[in-house]
């Protein structure tokens, strides 16, 4: 019987959390498994791996070969790391003692990363969140002095029809009165001629 270590999919439609199970390969995918290692969820940014690295480690030193994604979701939760040093121990190069404090120490670093990993992620959305702010503040005053730019050009070329139609205006009345002043003239020129 051929033993691997692999995900089996639960969770909603387009939501999908895997457990990590150790399976029969010949077993469906959701089927029936042998035991249950942990949980891994993709959906959180990043992934949540919830994974007992001890008993991952005992299954991969008894030969249960994990898939390539089941291997990296491992690695990370730290039980192929726990196997290696496993086999040191087993070699006689190391001690369990050595091999425990190399794997807290391990472990201590890697949860550090994964906050340092949480810390730049979160402080990276608080900064695109108020760059998209002050973006849109810059955009909105830009569209207000656009906006006053303009009703002052509707304002002057209101001002300016204002004044040519006063003109043309005193134009036509200059042209009136003088047209009166003609008809007036021509008028008397004609009484002076008839007497």
């Amino acid at each position: 019987m051929a033993v691997k270590i692999r995900l089996a999919r639960r969770g909603r439609k387009r939501k999908p959390i895997y457990n990590v199970v150790v399976a029969d390969s010949r077993s469906p995918r959701d089927g029936r498994f042998i035991e249950k290692l942990g949980t891994f969820n993709p959906n959180t940014e990043p992934a949540t791996i919830n994974i007992d690295a001890v008993a991952a480690a005992e299954w991969l030193l008894k030969g249960a070969q994990p898939t390539d994604t089941a291997r990296t979701v491992l690695s990370k939760a730290g039980a192929m790391y726990k196997k290696h040093l496993q086999v040191g121990v087993n070699k006689g190069a190391k001690t369990q003692e050595e091999a425990d404090k190399l794997f807290d120490a391990w472990m201590s670093e890697r949860s550090s990363a994964y906050a340092a990993e949480l810390e730049a992620k979160k402080a990276a959305a608080e900064a695109a969140v108020k760059a998209e702010l002050e973006a849109g503040v810059a955009a909105r005053k830009a569209a207000e002095e656009a906006e006053k730019k303009a009703e002052a050009e509707a304002l002057a070329a209101a001002a300016a029809a204002q004044a040519e139609k006063e003109a043309a205006e005193a134009a036509e009345a200059s042209t009136e009165e003088s047209g009166e002043e003609a008809a007036a003239e021509g008028e008397a020129t004609e009484e002076e001629s008839a007497e």
